[in-house]
């Protein structure tokens, strides 16, 4: 075995678990990259006024990625509608699921081997290259292209903003990133949600009844590099400064004027270094896996009743080639890749597993119901709900899943414990997505539906904010980055089974639905123009027949959408009762023991000791 499996194979250590272990814990050594090197070098040359401008650019940046997630979801149906291809909706959220899952390991892993600063970079290329391509689309495989790209963009948003936060870069105190509040300091990323709540409907009402969607695509052409540049202009200029102060975090010279060291410089050849990197990345693992996936997962959304069954040879193919490369995938991985996508200790250790298991079986309960939910409240509250209000209830769990996540972030700061947080967390959750079966019919009251929604984001919060933070506990500084992309991409990869199995029920029985409920009422054109798109299903007037049997099609529908997403979500439960306890203690992890800047922190001293135990 090489030597690069052998320190991948290493197993991860116990973790603190218990408040009277206040020195170090056990650790062990793993390489650090140029990216990290960075980041221990930027925290020991921040300035107050440097960190004001990391924490505006971080909630800037923060308000943005939440504007544009809840205005730009509103306008894909009505994109896929205006193509004639509403059928096909599912089948671009999977292909988009499957972008996040892989573009989040690319991002952290351009960060590590980067720098924080070039990773913002290369985000803020994908998003405005993706919004062009989509803006100017004429059909659905373009806007397809330009939403993939788009996405890229987002999931590397999402996961480089956790990462800094980790990183512990925005500290106005030695503490604010330490185990204690990170979940807190994690889930107030998501306050800018709170005034998107109010703005966001109202934005996305205007644009679709006055502009078009295509508007909304374009304002964030300007919106997003604005947004970003401040956050990236800092890093930058923090990496810079770093390195002509020669700073390296790993080397340490105690002076009175801080301390110094000389930087070596690389002479690698450049063609050298972009291969260097491609390995570091594990491109060819990572395409292995894209390809995978897309070919197990796509079927189930393209398969109809005309040009695409499951007979077709196309299907088959996908269908057989899929399972061959994912397995190739996990044996390159595990015998052959010089640099695996994610260290094999990993595998080792059951609480990262399971944070991971649990993201993932939570992303396929949810995105079950979520795939097709804007849609059946848009066909089936048309004329009770205004677009606004419709816009609101698609929100509604969002802005409970943040209020109660900030709730968990201060219960663990008193606490200084999150397992039990987790496992409440996710039978709340279980309980607000089986009360959908009921409040999601036809026919479902207001008040049940905005219930199931409030139940539902309330045990999401809570255990969101509580299952990232255990991974990220038990692992050393240079793994946080990584294990932060292992849970986001088995999450990314539920998103996109979740999208997939939708679109396989959606396809299978909502036209069969729609004839058994239409049939002596439509021509078969007429059905299949009310499949195809959600305006056609509301052109008929609310007392018709013909209405009333396209609401029933799609509450029958939905149903079984709500008994599959309550049956998976039992999963997540099972598997939290398991997981470590850590005591969330003022160190960066349960690893080692270090302060922000890489130096070891050393024991404990008694003062900290007896600050502790008043704490506790």
């Amino acid at each position: 075995m090489s030597e690069a499996h052998a320190a991948n194979s290493t197993a991860v250590p116990e973790v603190q678990t218990k408040r009277d272990e206040a020195t170090a814990p056990p650790a062990y050594h793993v390489a650090t990259q140029g990216g990290i090197h960075k980041v221990e070098s930027v925290a020991r040359v921040w300035g107050p006024k440097s960190k004001w401008c990391l924490w505006i650019g971080v909630a800037l940046a923060s308000y943005v990625y939440s504007l544009e997630g809840n205005t730009t979801y509103l306008y894909l149906a009505q994109a896929t509608s205006f193509f004639g291809q509403h059928s096909l909706l599912a089948a671009v959220t999977t292909v988009q699921a499957i972008t996040i899952a892989i573009c989040k390991p690319v991002a952290a892993k351009i960060s590590d081997v980067f720098g924080r600063a070039e990773a913002f970079a290369v985000t803020i290329a994908l998003y405005v290259v993706g919004y062009i391509i989509i803006a100017a689309c004429q059909n659905v495989n373009d806007y397809a292209a330009g939403a993939i790209i788009e996405y890229a963009g987002y999931g590397a948003l999402q996961i480089l903003l956790q990462i800094l936060i980790a990183d512990g870069q925005f500290n106005v105190s030695w503490f604010v990133t330490s185990l204690r509040w990170r979940g807190l300091v994690s889930s107030c990323v998501s306050i800018p949600f709170f005034i998107n709540f109010a703005v966001a409907g109202k934005i996305g009402a205007q644009v679709i009844e006055h502009t078009g969607w295509r508007w909304g695509y374009v304002m964030f052409i300007f919106i997003m590099p604005a947004s970003l540049a401040l956050i990236t202009a800092t890093l930058f200029w923090g990496q810079h400064r770093a390195k002509k102060l020669g700073l390296v975090a790993t080397e340490y010279v105690d002076k009175a004027g801080g301390p110094t060291a000389a930087a070596a410089k690389d002479t690698t050849p450049i063609v050298r270094r972009i291969v260097n990197h491609l390995i570091d990345m594990d491109a060819f693992g990572l395409l292995l896996f894209a390809a995978g996936w897309s070919c197990l997962l796509l079927p189930l959304t393209l398969v109809n009743r005309a040009t695409l069954t499951w007979q077709s040879h196309q299907i088959i193919a996908m269908l057989t080639v899929g399972p061959i490369i994912l397995i190739f995938f996990v044996f390159y991985e595990a015998k052959l890749a010089p640099t695996p996508l994610f260290p094999l200790r990993f595998f080792k250790n059951y609480s990262i597993v399971a944070c991971a298991l649990i993201g993932f079986f939570d992303f396929v309960s949810f995105y079950l119901q979520y795939t097709y939910q804007y849609s059946f409240i848009y066909v089936t509250k048309f004329e009770a709900w205004s677009l606004s209000d419709q816009n609101y209830f698609a929100y509604t769990q969002s802005l409970c899943l943040t209020f109660f996540a900030i709730l968990a972030g201060f219960i663990q700061l008193g606490t200084r414990r999150t397992k039990w947080l987790l496992v409440i967390g996710l039978a709340i959750r279980l309980i607000g997505v089986g009360l959908m079966i009921k409040s999601k019919g036809a026919n479902g009251s207001t008040g049940l539906l905005v219930m199931a929604q409030i139940i539902q984001g309330a045990g999401g919060g809570i255990a969101s904010c509580s299952c990232q933070l255990i991974s990220q506990a038990i692992v050393p500084h240079q793994d946080v980055a990584t294990v932060t992309a292992f849970n986001l991409l088995f999450a990314e990869i539920g998103n996109g089974v979740g999208n997939a199995i939708a679109a396989a029920v959606w396809r299978s029985h909502m036209p069969a639905n729609l004839d058994k409920e239409l049939a002596g009422l439509l021509p078969e054109a007429n059905i299949t123009a009310i499949y195809g798109s959600i305006t056609t299903a509301t052109s008929y007037g609310s007392d018709s027949a013909i209405y009333q049997g396209v609401v029933a099609a799609y509450g029958e529908t939905m149903k079984v959408l709500l008994i599959a997403a309550t049956c998976i979500a039992v999963v997540p439960l099972l598997l939290s009762v398991s997981i470590t306890d850590v005591y969330l203690s003022d160190a960066h992890n349960a690893v080692e023991h270090e302060d922000l800047g890489g130096r070891p922190m050393g024991g404990a001293t008694d003062e900290e000791k007896q600050r502790h135990s008043e704490d506790n």
